[in-house]
């Protein structure tokens, strides 16, 4: 219902926003500065009503439940005019027993209520603040709020689907696959039920895999819920990997309950992948470890930080999932962290997870703020974790429940008990031990074989042990004004958070700016910058490392590059240190909003040049390079569970490609090892280290360029690039090529579409398909840049 109490249609999943934008009651929600003026329809009550009827055969089911998956946040339900509840709580599950209140004709209205009303309330009974505002006492995205990254968009709405259960005798309500056993030769696991009955007796449950029964039992049923376990055995089964590491294979559980005529009565399909997941924490000689062993194997992680796809769920599709995690596998990730501050994902993304074989950091809901401790929070949020435990559980791509996000190092870090008495924040710290070191982790423990972690980061990087133990988020580099190189001295034992801004692609610009302006010092486009210091900050980097262009469009442009370029010393350098380092997770995957932001992928999906550097730094062997004092040290780099033993071609070329000195280095590499596999001395090319680059090769496969200067230093040339159309087999693919070193070059054609290269070297010629109306296909509709156009 809008404000002139008028109905109007809606989408259900959805959000007020999205329907009121959708009945053209309001403009796009993230063009200009449209959310500056949106800002009020937080602050008004909604109404959603649904009339329908029933059949008489659906009417005659013993059993009808309404059920809810997802009510944001505070919602009055009446089905026929009979008050049912009020909601609380966004990533809860509400159902009830509706059977009595319905007939033929029915009517349902949910009405929703500002989060402001219930807030001031609860912190009413507060005799103190408790940071970070209002949004700690509402169970719902945090994000919603405004974040350094996004706008203030707290909706309400009916955000999953909403529908009727019938069920006469028998119903599953859970079914969790749990591995109990794994050796080579076999894995014992129990098919773990929640039955719901409405009668005592004897049904009979059949349990396939891969389509193959291999169970039949019959159940005898005492109580209205009954939870029984059934064993299987899998004879030399096939093992879970990630895809770097091996195939992600799922086997497939189907359960069926049946009465003793054999009529089915419920069914739940299981994709599960069978695997064992450790966390290792052990004191050692440097502090404390802290990685991931994946079916006995240390394994490298090698990800980004994930937060929601939008602002409102609803304008994200399944082709928005099969996209960004298609683009995960491809970026050669193994990882992703979903943030404290989001959302626990829909099935579909961690049933992706599951196929694409990518590994789930998966944080409990909660960041940057310490919480209420009375017991009707408390009591809501244990029911929130079993809820959303239990449907996740049987993911194989889950590694870790994280409790909270920065909420402990805000506490020990960032003043908030500054001015508090002893009582105060004796009781603040202990509710939240309470919720972080009670409630979460015996869920946890109770409903899954999986490792928790309390908080992340473990220490803040005010605390010299940041270095050594557990996972550590890295903002020296940003917040804190310190040089890329930091992320090369300073590498923790698993670099969970650290990254960069960059301007996103200049498709998303002109949407931000309603029209075709690329401009990034209009106030709309300003607006979209949510961190108070992110431009000046961008600048103070760009001009340590890279040219400042004057240019917007090249500015936008070189402030993808100074993000790649300084993130990607910190993946290098973490990588380099393993196994002392064991992780590496860049802030952030991809964006909520079309915005300036960390994102490697903007909000279009458009990969910025981050992603690119990252996909090869993230290759399964690399090789990486330290230079200091006139010696280069090569690394190779193996995150393999196989050795390696093979030579690395070093080359050093001169910017016009000719070849000053080649080295041909032998090295053996054990399963999941970084070491250096050879130095060179260089000091023959001193004064000349603006003109040459280090080309590595392993076996055609695995490699890079290296550079020995900042990029703002190179001897670059105002290059000719020359183009031509080969024609093969009926396809088509543009040559580029150059007479010297073309540095980050970015080509768009129009037919074509945009592509990125590190670098363009000569003798190394580039080929590009031309997959869209190549017998069309111009050259003179090629634009290109490249750093050479703004060096010198």
């Amino acid at each position: 219902m809008d404000k002139s109490g008028q109905f109007l249609p809606a989408k259900v999943p959805g959000t007020i926003h999205t329907d009121l934008f959708e009945n053209g009651l309001i403009p796009h929600p993230f063009v200009g500065n449209n959310e500056l003026e949106l800002q009020w329809i937080s602050d008004e009550r909604w109404q959603y009503v649904l009339e329908f009827e029933l059949t008489k055969k659906q009417l005659k089911n013993q059993n009808i439940d309404l059920v809810f998956e997802g009510l944001d946040t505070y919602a009055a339900i009446y089905l026929n005019r009979e008050k049912i509840d009020v909601t609380d709580n966004a990533f809860r599950t509400w159902k009830y027993d509706v059977k009595k209140l319905l007939k033929k004709k029915n009517q349902l209205v949910i009405s929703f209520l500002p989060t402001n009303i219930y807030e001031e309330e609860a912190k009413s009974k507060i005799p103190y603040k408790l940071p970070e505002g209002n949004r700690i006492f509402t169970r719902k995205a945090q994000f919603q709020y405004g974040w350094d990254w996004g706008p203030k968009y707290n909706t309400m709405g009916i955000w999953r689907p909403v529908y009727l259960e019938f069920w006469n005798d028998g119903k599953l309500n859970d079914v969790y696959v749990k591995q109990t056993k794994l050796s080579e030769n076999i894995a014992v696991l129990s098919v773990d039920l929640e039955l719901k009955n409405s009668k005592k007796g004897i049904l009979k449950a059949e349990i396939y895999l891969n389509d193959e029964l291999k169970v039949e039992k019959e159940l005898g049923l005492n109580s209205e819920i009954e939870n029984l376990s059934i064993p299987i055995t899998i004879k030399d089964p096939k093992l879970w990997w990630t895809h770097n590491l091996g195939d992600p294979y799922l086997y497939e559980f189907k359960v069926q309950i049946r009465d003793l005529k054999g009529k089915l009565l419920d069914e739940k399909i299981v994709k599960k992948g069978i695997r064992t997941i450790e966390l290792v924490t052990k004191k050692d000689e440097f502090g404390e470890s802290f990685y991931f062993k994946i079916n006995g194997e240390p394994v490298f992680m090698k990800g980004a930080n994930y937060i929601p796809q939008s602002s409102f769920q609803s304008w994200v599709s399944d082709e928005h999932y099969e996209k960004l995690l298609s683009d995960v596998v491809e970026s050669n990730m193994n990882m992703l962290r979903v943030w404290g501050g989001g959302i626990y994902e829909d099935d579909y993304f961690y049933e992706l997870c599951d196929e694409k074989g990518i590994l789930v950091w998966q944080d409990f809901m909660f960041a940057c703020a310490m919480y209420p401790g009375d017991e009707a929070f408390l009591d809501n949020v244990k029911q929130e974790a079993i809820d959303n435990v239990k449907r996740l559980r049987n993911h194989s791509s889950i590694a870790l429940w994280c409790g909270n996000n920065e909420s402990s190092e805000g506490w020990h870090r960032w003043g908030w008990q500054d001015g508090r008495s002893e009582a105060e924040k004796a009781e603040i710290w202990g509710n939240y031990q309470k919720l972080f070191n009670g409630i979460l982790p015996e869920i946890v423990k109770e409903l899954t074989d999986l490792p928790y972690w309390e908080t992340s980061p473990k220490f803040g990087r005010g605390d010299k042990r940041y270095i050594s133990e557990g996972d550590a988020h890295d903002w020296w580099i940003w917040h804190d004004g310190h040089p890329f190189e930091n992320l090369e001295e300073k590498t923790p034992r698993f670099m969970s958070e650290f990254g960069f801004q960059s301007f996103p692609s200049l498709e998303v610009i002109k949407f931000i700016n309603g029209g075709d302006s690329t401009s990034i010092s209009s106030e709309e486009f300003k607006n979209h910058q949510k961190h108070s210091r992110g431009f000046d900050i961008i600048r103070t980097y760009m001009e340590r490392d890279f040219p400042v262009p004057t240019n917007e469009e090249d500015y936008v442009y070189v402030s993808q590059l100074v993000q790649a370029y300084g993130i990607s010393k910190g993946i290098e350098a973490q990588r380099r240190n393993k196994p002392y380092t064991m992780g590496s997770l860049y802030w952030q995957l991809n964006d909520v909003w079309p915005a300036v932001s960390w994102s490697g992928i903007d909000a279009f999906g458009n990969w910025k040049p981050l992603q690119h550097y990252v996909k090869k730094r993230f290759d399964d062997v690399v090789t990486s390079v330290v230079y200091k004092d006139g010696t280069l040290d090569i690394y190779v780099i193996n995150d393999l569970i196989t050795e390696y033993n093979t030579e690395v071609d070093v080359r050093i070329i001169n910017f016009e490609g000719k070849v000053l000195r080649n080295e041909i280095l032998k090295f053996y590499l054990k399963p999941n090892e970084s070491k250096v596999v050879g130095s060179l001395d260089l000091n023959e090319f001193k004064g000349m280290e603006n003109q040459i680059l280090i080309l590595t090769n392993i076996n055609q496969k695995y490699g890079g360029t290296h550079y020995l200067v900042k990029p703002k230093d190179l001897d670059l040339k105002k290059t000719p690039v020359n183009f031509n159309v080969l024609d093969s087999n009926k396809s088509k693919s543009l040559y580029i090529s150059s007479t010297s070193l073309l540095k980050d070059v970015s080509i768009h054609t129009k037919s074509n579409g945009s592509f990125y290269f590190e670098e363009i070297i000569p003798d190394h010629s580039v080929f590009i398909p031309i997959t869209i109306d190549y017998e069309n296909f111009n050259l003179e509709e090629i634009e290109i840049k490249s750093l050479n156009d703004l060096v010198n």
